[in-house]
């Protein structure tokens, strides 16, 4: 009777787990879908990393607009552009510029990947429900399928009335905390054309040095 108790048990349990990973995939595949059907994103954000061992505690902001694969990323003081060929990389504390190919590595996130990184990779697994201000946020948590990655679990928040990502904690397995908490998400705005083109000749005009890697 013992083992069949047990067995029952182990039945109903790995059923329930089955279910919420389901029920997490379906909700990511929504977000997903919903990142795709637009023409372009512009994201605000907050960025906090944390390792009380190393004793680091920072904050910081940042911004990033996205059209496909392209994307404009301004973070620390410096700005990134990613024009479908090549990415450039401009700091103007060292008047700097760095330019480079794509990295072909499938499991760096990138800035254009930020959104939908989720997709494959991981193992999901249904996790809390919080009211942050107002807002109804279901975290899923991720767990990637790669084991040598340093990576230990993400918790991804998703907006439940908008099916937008508020939300990302990634734990590092040195113990190190990521948290990126979206400020502001807009989607299809008037964008200039010139926005993902790099203006070599401007930079040299203004004396800034070019590296091509």
């Amino acid at each position: 009777m013992k083992k069949l108790f047990v067995l029952a048990f182990v039945l109903t349990s790995s059923f329930s787990m089955a279910q919420n990973a389901a029920k997490a995939k379906s909700l990511l595949d929504e977000v997903y879908n919903k990142v795709q059907s637009y023409k372009n994103i512009h994201v605000e954000f907050k960025y906090a990393l944390q390792n009380t061992e190393a004793n680091i505690n920072q904050e910081t902001r940042g911004d990033v607009t996205l059209q496909g694969d392209k994307y404009l990323f301004n973070y620390l003081g410096s700005q990134q552009l990613f024009d479908g060929k090549k990415v450039y990389t401009i700091v103007p504390e060292n008047e700097e510029v760095t330019i480079e190919n794509k990295s072909e590595d499938v499991n760096t996130v990138t800035p254009s990947k930020m959104l939908t990184f989720y997709k494959s990779g991981h193992n999901y697994d249904w996790d809390v429900l919080q009211n942050i201000q107002g807002r109804k946020i279901q975290f899923v948590k991720l767990t990637p399928i790669d084991t040598h990655s340093e990576i230990k679990t993400i918790l991804l928040g998703i907006d439940i009335g908008t099916k937008h990502i508020y939300r990302l904690i990634e734990t590092g397995k040195n113990g190190t905390k990521t948290t990126i908490t979206v400020n502001s998400f807009k989607t299809d705005q008037p964008l200039s054309k010139t926005l993902f083109t790099f203006d070599e000749s401007k930079y040299k005009n203004e004396g800034y040095y070019i590296i091509r890697n």
